[in-house]
């Protein structure tokens, strides 16, 4: 697996998988917590150690126990979760703690590889007071990496002159529906890793066709070209499948490299 430095300097796999609908009845992102860890062991089988999740996917507790039933050391997976941008997680320091802890108990681990802030709000002067919570857990050494979700250039720039630890990665929306290219460029020219949530969606017809004719030469899926071209631009993905075909096959995607006329011709979709 590649991996991209962080500003922090640990590693973070390029690919990791996606949790918010695992653990759940019917596979729904609103559905009862059933503890299936089954779609999340198949994964670590395959080779996935970077996993996504959340507080507000309420499934931390699935991810933590599924690590535990692997019986591969903790150490060998980088994880992800995040405190919703709520006044009941961030109305003060204390809700901040509290937020935090729970994410710890919940996946049971004494450390978090990285903790983002799950979506901004109107007011950046709290987003900055929370951040300074989740700094001094830097310092503590229990959150490896801190960043934020669905951040745009006004949020994030506020956050990069106000802070003392400077964002490690900006999860956002990416996919041929929506690249989302001008975060993108400014993550990337802050030294902020940018990472894709959803990177498989909202692709038209026409869209998938063009996709298709591109990796038939590397006899390669649509999605694998997606995925391929979004790391090729340094973008971090997390697809996430129910399917272990489909995770085996959003895992192989470092035997080919597009041409330049083919990135073009998908930065245009």
């Amino acid at each position: 697996m590649e991996t991209i430095e962080l500003n922090t300097g640990i590693q973070i796999p390029v690919i990791g998988s996606g949790t918010n609908t695992f653990g759940k009845e019917n596979r729904e992102y609103q559905g009862a917590i059933n503890d299936d860890t089954t779609e999340l062991l198949t994964a670590i089988k395959l080779g996935y150690r970077h996993f996504d999740t959340a507080i507000s996917y309420r499934n931390e507790a699935v991810v933590g126990k599924a690590i535990k039933e692997s019986g591969i050391d903790r150490s060998e997976f980088f994880l992800t979760s995040k405190i919703p941008g709520k006044p009941e997680y961030t109305q003060d320091a204390a809700a901040v703690k509290a937020s935090v802890e729970a994410s710890l108990a919940a996946l049971q681990t004494e450390s978090i590889d990285l903790y983002l802030i799950h979506h901004p709000w109107d007011n950046l002067a709290e987003i900055a007071a929370v951040w300074a919570v989740l700094e001094a857990y830097v310092d503590k050494g229990v959150l490896k990496a801190i960043g934020v979700s669905n951040f745009q250039e006004e949020e994030l720039s506020y956050l990069l002159a106000n802070s003392r630890i400077k964002p490690a990665v900006n999860q956002i929306e990416s996919h041929p529906g929506k690249w989302n290219d001008a975060i993108i460029a400014y993550s990337l020219a802050n030294q902020v890793v940018p990472e894709a949530w959803g990177p498989l969606s909202r692709i038209s017809e026409a869209a998938r066709e063009t996709l298709t004719q591109i990796g038939e030469a590397y006899q390669k899926t649509w999605s694998q070209v997606v995925l391929r071209y979004q790391i090729e631009r340094g973008v971090i993905v997390i697809p996430k499948s129910h399917s272990e075909k489909h995770q085996a096959e959003n895992l192989a995607l470092f035997d080919f490299a597009l041409t330049a006329e083919e990135k073009a011709i998908i930065k245009e979709l």
